[in-house]
């Protein structure tokens, strides 16, 4: 870390052993135009020791107002719902094949998440309440909903997922708010089809403005959190853009990368 980072000074972080982890801070000066070699070092530095290493400057503060904006599959949960109901259905093989696609940014969200619903068509809703009776939730989620609920902060879902378990987290969780995709159902089954406007990348993205607006909580007190190629938009436009166990493209776009931490390990990188 030293040929691309000299700190001039390091500590230990406030929340040092608070949740079990050995937390430092250091604080140096980076030159103009280093930032591609710099994240390229974080990168291979944090696989080759198993730590998670942020780069930040101005980040959201713990203990002021904010927002965190959160995707659910794969990010509060250890799955792909979508992929769940599949393997159900029979169709599992050929619906993750194309959930992966999505997630790396090699074919369109909407056209992909059509495709996958339509799968589908059929599987009865007691199936879908299988996978969520026995949901697993992402290490250290509770633990960061719950401080940032201290805090003051609003904590929401924004999901290309569906709103059959967006809701039932945001109850058990205690969100403020949950936005994803509705199946539609006939009788007691999946038409294969979705109702309404796909939460996209772009819906997902304004969720975050929308939310911020509606409780009156500052730009810089933002933070997206994904682990997709769909969640690349909100975390642009967030504060802070953090990727959760993601696909190499999206940790190479995010301010922070969490690579090995539970998903409280957001609350270190912030101010």
């Amino acid at each position: 870390m030293s040929s691309c980072f000299r700190p001039s000074a390091l500590f230990l972080h406030p929340l040092h052993n608070g949740f079990g982890d050995s937390v430092v801070v250091a604080f140096g000066e980076k030159q103009a135009g280093e930032d591609a070699s710099i994240a390229q070092c974080i990168e291979q530095v944090s696989n080759q020791y198993h730590i998670d290493i942020g780069l930040t400057e101005g980040t959201p503060h713990l203990n002021q107002r904010g927002l965190l904006v959160m995707d659910m599959d794969s990010t509060v949960i250890a799955i792909e719902c979508i992929d769940e109901i599949a393997k159900l259905a029979g169709v599992g093989e050929q619906v993750s094949k194309v959930t992966e696609m999505a997630m790396r940014g090699e074919i369109a969200f909407n056209e992909s998440l059509h495709h996958r619903v339509a799968c589908l068509k059929g599987v009865p809703l007691n199936q879908l309440q299988q996978i969520r009776d026995s949901i697993p939730l992402m290490p250290g989620v509770q633990r960061l909903i719950s401080t940032l609920k201290e805090n003051g902060w609003k904590v929401a879902i924004a999901s290309g997922g569906f709103t059959y378990f967006a809701d039932y987290l945001k109850e058990r969780l205690g969100l403020d708010a949950a936005v994803s995709n509705t199946l539609a159902v006939e009788g007691e089954l999946l038409t294969g089809e979705v109702v309404g406007e796909v939460v996209n990348a772009d819906v997902k993205a304004a969720t975050v403005k929308a939310l911020s607006h509606q409780w009156d909580i500052s730009p810089h007190q933002t933070v997206a959190m994904g682990d997709g190629a769909n969640d690349l938009v909100m975390m642009a436009t967030s504060a802070l853009g953090v990727a959760c166990h993601g696909k190499p493209v999206v940790n190479q776009q995010a301010d922070v990368a969490l690579r090995f931490s539970g998903l409280h390990g957001l609350l270190y990188f912030l101010s």
